[in-house]
């Protein structure tokens, strides 16, 4: 028997999912991940659904992080965007992976897209590592433990006035059911052009994420919730002493229609012009 008590070709059991004992597993895959987009450039960009689209880098990455989190972490399925879920038990933790969040922005040669990897226990995130390889920064966080660019600690912004915000929003929506989704996101841009200081919409929730955990964004209002896209950033902003909130202002889950992310100082009002907005249909 092994030190584990575990017979010759017994595989062992998942590993204990505490975030923090799995964060360097996370921050070394979004590490592969950066290597990858950095080193080559998208040859091949296909269609996958209405306006959406998926690139060589985007499917290389998310096989080597599969192949990648297999070997350290056999007993724990994967979620990708590109690959859907394989491995684990229905029940237990996995982790998500966006392998490359900004895709659009990628294959046109504009260089703020990120990879992300998260693990997922239950309905949240207890670990989580993004990487922006064009900006030469990257993320972490873990549960009860904080969140971090490099060596920094982060907190949100302290900023208390919405008519100082800078507000980061989503994407418009695209596919089945886009026109009335977009409708609200009309809604909510035309209310906060009249209050907040500054918008911007950056194409990648990886960002608008991390730099609201950051304190660079006050709050990013992304109205809806692909859990690739934003568990990850989801644990950076809490750690870092923000809210994430749903629609409905309830706690944000990997189940949740939207992803409300807000500093304390501003989140009242925010949440306000999200209600409004979706109370205008």
């Amino acid at each position: 028997m092994g030190e584990h008590g575990h017979g010759r070709g017994t595989p062992p059991p998942p590993p204990d999912p505490h975030g923090a004992d799995l964060l360097p597993v996370a921050r070394e895959a979004a590490a592969l991940a950066r290597r990858i987009i950095a080193d080559r450039a998208p040859r091949s960009v296909s269609a996958k659904g209405d306006r959406d689209m998926v690139t060589d880098v985007d499917l290389a990455v998310e096989e080597a992080l599969r192949d990648f989190l297999g070997r350290e972490t056999p007993g724990l399925g994967v979620l990708g965007e590109e690959g859907g879920r394989t491995g684990g038990g229905a029940d237990a933790p996995y982790w998500v992976v966006d392998p490359v969040d900004g895709t659009a922005n990628l294959a046109r040669g504009i260089p703020l897209c990120g990879a992300t990897v998260a693990l997922v226990r239950g309905r949240t995130a207890v670990a989580a590592a993004i990487d922006f390889p064009f900006l030469g920064t990257a993320y972490a966080a873990a549960a009860g433990v904080g969140a971090y660019c490099g060596d920094e600690r982060l907190h949100v912004s302290e900023t208390a006035d919405e008519a100082a915000a800078l507000v980061s929003v989503g994407d418009f929506a695209v596919g089945p059911g886009a026109e009335a989704k977009n409708r609200v996101r009309l809604g909510l841009l035309e209310r906060l052009g009249a209050r907040v200081q500054r918008i911007r919409m950056l194409g990648t929730a990886a960002a608008d994420l991390a730099w609201t955990a950051h304190g660079r964004l006050d709050a990013a209002l992304i109205l809806a919730n692909r859990p690739w896209d934003t568990a990850a950033g989801v644990l950076l902003v809490r750690e870092a002493g923000g809210a994430v909130l749903d629609r409905d202002g309830s706690e944000h889950t990997v189940d949740s229609e939207a992803t409300i992310a807000v500093a304390p100082g501003v989140r009242e009002a925010l949440m306000a012009e999200v209600e409004r907005a979706y109370g205008s249909l």
